[in-house]
């Protein structure tokens, strides 16, 4: 082997080394962007749940007879806790959804009464709930960006190479929102393409 052909082999050797790294590096980068989206959900839903908190505790006096939707908020956000601290995500995506649900009935219920809607407390804490949704609404679709992006990456034709070699690179996360049959007809789209 002559030294022009030594040399084009190290240089193609060091140069798919270091695409490897690269691909490693950018696959990792991914996965915490979609961790740290995941966390911003998080921070949205604490702070819904206390608005919700102190909403109980300015309306419960004028709705005393109308707690059954403060009720059900309240139940689905312990479900929704004790989903998070099991590691049940699913179950803590269906009960922060069905929360998000609930909000437009109890805007349609604080107009029965105008008394608590006079109170300032009151109109605060339901724009806030509002604002707050909207935040909700903006980090569900940057985390499920995330996961998209994730996914056609990883199984991009020489990703899915590297991927194949480290399996910590696999990972797999479940979208917020989409039922399983709305995501396997993402995936089966994408497979189409």
């Amino acid at each position: 082997m002559d030294s022009l052909t030594l040399y084009i082999l190290i240089f193609v050797v060091v140069a798919v080394f270091f695409w490897v790294i690269k691909v490693y590096n950018s696959l990792i980068a991914m996965i915490q962007a979609i961790i740290n989206n995941f966390k911003q959900i998080d921070i949205q839903l604490d702070r819904r749940a206390k608005i919700f908190t102190n909403l109980i505790e300015v309306v419960k006096k004028a709705m005393s007879h109308e707690m059954e939707l403060l009720t059900k908020v309240t139940e689905r956000r312990i479900t929704s806790l004790a989903a998070s601290k099991s590691g049940d995500t699913a179950t803590k995506m269906a009960a922060e959804n069905q929360i998000s649900s609930l909000i437009p009935q109890l805007s349609v219920q604080f107009e029965a009464y105008p008394q608590v809607t006079a109170g300032t407390n009151a109109l605060q804490l339901q724009e806030e709930i509002v604002s707050t949704e909207n935040k909700l609404a903006y980090a569900k679709q940057a985390y499920n960006d995330s996961i998209e992006k994730y996914e056609a990456k990883k199984q991009s034709f020489l990703e899915a190479f590297v991927v194949s070699i480290f399996s910590k690179l696999n990972k797999s996360f479940e979208q917020w929102g989409l039922t399983a049959e709305k995501r396997q007809e993402n995936e089966d789209m994408a497979i189409k393409f």
